[in-house]
């Protein structure tokens, strides 16, 4: 890539269009299934029933390549659909889910080395596993960083369980993705598709909190973290935050208030309004934002980098940055573009 300005799409889902049945295989139905629909389409069904509709975008590289010529996107950072984590299946089970996953994403990134960056998948259930497909995953399969869920079977991120796994992470520098899956109150959140309005915003909120508040992030400061759909609601609970730190020193497990752990996250720009990116903006600064749009699903930005786009007053120099360079720094693929 000889330009120097690009436009990445770091929030992108893709799944193998040859999904094996884990769920005949392991008897359980919580596996999820591929069922093709038509050439276009399928059904993601688990526990017998359908989870999610999706088109060929969902599995097609030259699909997705076709619908970023025509939005102007350079490059598509894939990761997996978080319904496949399957934390809660036997680590065995885990670990060949993630391995299948992990190497298709590589064929595809090795296919089109111009226009797909991957990132893979870990079974996180079991700490020694998930850290020894992090290391294949990046060393021999040439993935640039793993996606993770939210929370492990309601464990938060900060359970001592999986500390050995973010020490790793820090150690081989591999960036990581937190995704929402598993929603705390999803027993609430059965109507109006509030899994993913309030849900989502809500459990990632919780998933950094818990990194900012344990001393993670202070314990292991090259750990590189990016939370989906802008921080969730955690942008706008900071202050919240900092006061229950100042009121409660009893409960303290850093030196700093969590707003100045925030500052060295990562989040991508999935907020929809200019509104909200300029809050964020003043909260965290343009070089903790990266531009991704949760393609090729309906709640997606289409343009990725639409609401950058959209700010006023915000240098064509900033606007850059979020929408190319923060991709590429944060997943240390700098070198990419020439100046």
């Amino acid at each position: 890539m000889s330009r120097k300005h690009i436009r990445i799409d770091f929030h992108t889902h893709i799944i193998p269009e040859k999904l094996p049945d884990l769920a005949a295989k392991y008897g359980d139905n919580r596996f999820p299934i591929l069922q093709k629909t038509c050439s276009c389409g399928a059904k993601i069904i688990r526990e017998g029933k359908t989870f999610r509709e999706i088109t060929d975008q969902a599995w097609d590289p030259e699909k997705r390549i076709k619908d970023m010529d025509k939005e102007g996107v350079d490059i598509q950072v894939l990761s997996p659909i978080p319904v496949t984590l399957s934390y809660w299946s036997a680590p065995e089970a885990g670990m060949e889910f993630s391995k299948l996953q992990n190497d298709f994403i590589a064929s595809v990134a090795k296919k089109y080395p111009d226009r797909f960056i991957g990132m893979g998948t870990v079974p996180l259930q079991e700490t020694e596993l998930a850290i020894n497909e992090m290391e294949r995953a990046v060393k021999e399969l040439g993935l640039n960083g793993v996606q993770i869920g939210s929370n492990v079977n309601g464990l938060n991120l900060d359970d001592s369980s999986l500390y050995p796994f973010f020490k790793a992470a820090e150690e081989l520098n591999v960036p990581l993705f937190v995704h929402p899956w598993a929603t705390l109150g999803k027993e609430r959140l059965h109507k109006f598709n509030s899994m993913y309005t309030v849900g989502m915003p809500s459990e990632t909120a919780l998933a950094a909190g818990s990194l900012i508040m344990s001393g993670v992030l202070e314990n292991l400061p090259a750990l590189k973290v990016c939370f989906a759909h802008g921080g969730g609601a955690l942008p706008y609970i900071l202050p919240r935050m900092d006061k229950g730190w100042e009121v409660w020193p009893d409960t303290r497990q850093t030196e700093k208030p969590p707003s100045f752990y925030a500052k060295k996250l990562y989040y991508d720009s999935l907020v929809y309004d200019p509104a909200n990116l300029k809050f964020m903006i003043d909260r965290f600064g343009t070089k903790q934002i990266i531009a991704g749009s949760d393609y090729p699903f309906l709640l997606r930005e289409k343009p990725v980098g639409e609401v950058i786009d959209n700010l006023n007053n915000l240098s064509i120099e900033d606007k850059e940055v979020m929408l190319g360079k923060n991709a590429l720094d944060f997943l240390g693929l700098s070198e990419i573009v020439k100046t």
